[in-house]
């Protein structure tokens, strides 16, 4: 089975944690859909990068979550998830690149 890349992971956690929380008006479950992939990205980095990398990334999969909060209010919600979402992605790749 083909692994799926953890910055790929990680993005559509963001993603489809907000989308998931919106549509269905649960935001419980959106923290489910968010944790999830977090935890199978977490695991990945770990794989891939080490101890270190993992705790950095996942670190940063919280501060990107956390930080869409006040961005959507600036540039509204949608584009705050899409925003930090990519960041994350581009964070995750470059500290993973090549080691997988």
């Amino acid at each position: 089975m083909p692994r799926i890349p953890s910055p790929a992971i990680a993005a559509a956690g963001l993603v489809g944690g907000y989308a998931v929380a919106r549509w269905t008006k649960k935001r419980p479950l959106g923290g489910v859909v968010l944790a999830v992939a977090g935890g199978v990205a977490a695991r990945e980095w770990q794989q891939v990068g080490g101890a270190k990398a993992a705790v950095g990334l996942t670190a940063g999969y919280v501060a990107a979550f956390a930080g869409s909060h006040p961005l959507a209010k600036k540039i509204g919600a949608w584009p705050a998830v899409f925003s930090v979402a990519g960041g994350m992605a581009a964070a995750s790749w470059a500290v993973t690149r090549g080691k997988g």
